[in-house]
């Protein structure tokens, strides 16, 4: 067997060979790519400097704008380059660098949202403790645990990824480094990777979702006691789009890295994969703040986007 330190490259699987489909491949994920950082950054942007919004709710949705910057700039643009340039290759330690930016976002991602979960349920549910139980101290330290546990998880999965050895074949079916592709070319036993991966993603995303149906619970026994009409719609229009996210988010993820390599197609990996690290950080910005009036009179005010 070769060892894996002879590898000096891998083949990324593109979406199509012929050029004209190359080019809308790289047209299409061009728009996408500079949409998605555009709706990040301007939320970023915007909460830094509109002082009404330096509140816990605002600050962890330009916490997870970031993380969408990062997820989507860790494969996207390698991928519009390899359809551009015709030439799918990637080095090992390129690879290396972006399957860990790719877990550590993705566990980020999760944690993120279960964090604003229990924002939610604090400021519907305990209102009036609401600014002493999410003060600044309390936000900046659970923003920097999951910012430190997905840096954590990225480089264990990464370590434990490529402490194998690639000799079979270069070829990663998907079009970025991702652990089931480069799983399903080692010529070494992946049985212990498989149940790892498995066990790691189960347990955080069994964890999460739990944590956040219980949340969701008192969330919606609370609002069904609100007398108000308006104050109803007001908290489940924070509550469903976030809901929603989180479902596909962890479903899409769970359903990429748990599956046996025998059930593995490349034509669903590329759908699964569009879906987990291409539209979260796409949406994210516009189900959670460019819906939300705070957000939409900043930017008017600001002048950044007048036609909301």
């Amino acid at each position: 067997m070769v060892n894996q330190t002879a590898v000096t490259e891998f083949i990324l699987q593109g979406f199509s060979d012929m050029r004209e489909l190359q080019v809308l491949h790289f047209m299409a994920f061009l728009v996408l790519y500079l949409t998605t950082l555009m709706g990040n950054f301007l939320i970023i942007v915007t909460v830094v400097l509109v002082h009404h919004l330096h509140t816990p709710m605002y600050f962890f949705l330009a916490v997870l704008s970031l993380v969408d910057a990062c997820f989507i700039s860790s494969t996207v643009p390698k991928s519009m380059a390899n359809s551009f340039m015709n030439d799918n290759r990637i080095s090992f330690w390129g690879c290396v660098g972006q399957l860990f930016v790719v877990v550590a976002c993705t566990t980020a991602e999760v944690a993120l949202l279960t964090v604003m979960a229990y924002d939610r349920y604090v400021a519907i549910c305990h209102p009036l403790q609401y600014m002493l139980i999410m003060n600044w101290d309390s936000c900046f330290q659970m923003a920097s645990a999951a910012l430190v546990l997905s840096v954590i998880n990225g480089i264990i999965q990464t370590a434990n990824t490529f402490r194998l050895q690639f000799c079979w074949s270069s070829v990663v079916e998907q079009y970025f480094c991702d652990i089931p592709q480069l799983l399903k070319i080692s010529c070494t036993d992946t049985k212990f990777n498989e149940i790892f991966t498995s066990v790691c993603v189960l347990t955080v995303g069994f964890f999460c979702s739990v944590f956040i149906l219980v949340s969701y619970s008192y969330i919606f026994s609370a609002v069904f006691k609100i007398q108000s009409g308006q104050g109803k719609y007001k908290a489940f229009s924070t509550c469903i789009p976030h809901l929603t996210m989180f479902s596909l988010f962890v479903f899409t993820v769970m359903f990429t890295y748990m599956r046996p390599q025998e059930m593995l197609s490349p034509s669903v990996d590329m759908l699964a994969a569009v879906l987990y690290a291409v539209l979260p950080p796409l949406m994210n910005p516009i189900i959670y703040t460019l819906r939300n009036k705070d957000i939409q009179e900043a930017l008017r005010k600001r002048k950044f986007l007048n036609s909301i």
